[in-house]
């Protein structure tokens, strides 16, 4: 899918947007949202991100390092971040496209990469049933749904049950390493 979408989004094809905003408008109105912001604000972020991703691809020495959703992520985030900082005061599109907002991205990809390292050294100490469980819902983004029948669960709430004690083991393994 992120091959297709990023050939989609290159060429300018509205299906690929379509596709973006399906999968990942959800996540950047919550986190808008959860930090004084409204759903306006969250569509505005999120064409706003599409733009700058867009941008970011046409570059010829662009190279995607991270998933298009930690882009997305990042993006949105330094775009939300800067709108708060400037105190809610509207700044044109064209005066964030500096080197800085640039470097901010790319700092905030790398932050995200490094959390991703961090969560898989604390998946190789969890039970292998949770390590597959996490993985199939965090990393590719199965749905509670999918996980009930790949799993074998006989309700819904049986599975969110299941992953509420994986993440838990995941909490425990994480509070052990920062003891030591």
């Amino acid at each position: 899918m992120t091959t297709a979408i990023i050939t989609d989004l290159k060429g300018e094809n509205n299906h690929a947007f379509g596709q973006l905003y399906k999968a990942y408008f959800g996540m950047v109105k919550r986190f808008v949202t959860n930090n004084n912001g409204r759903n306006d604000d969250a569509e505005d972020i999120f064409q706003d991100t599409m733009l700058v991703l867009v941008e970011k691809l046409q570059q010829d020495n662009f190279e995607l390092t991270a998933s298009v959703k930690t882009y997305i992520m990042a993006i949105s985030k330094n775009l939300w971040l800067k709108r708060l900082r400037t105190a809610y005061r509207e700044t044109e599109f064209t005066d964030i496209h500096d080197n800085q907002f640039y470097e901010e991205i790319n700092i905030a990809i790398e932050q995200e990469k490094s959390y991703k390292d961090i969560l898989q050294n604390y998946l190789h100490k969890i039970t292998k049933h949770c390590q597959g469980l996490i993985h199939d819902m965090f990393f590719k983004e199965k749905s509670i749904e999918q996980i009930q029948k790949d799993y074998g669960y006989s309700t819904k709430h049986n599975a969110q049950n299941q992953k509420h004690k994986c993440v838990e083991q995941i909490r425990k393994v994480k509070e052990q390493e920062e003891k030591k």
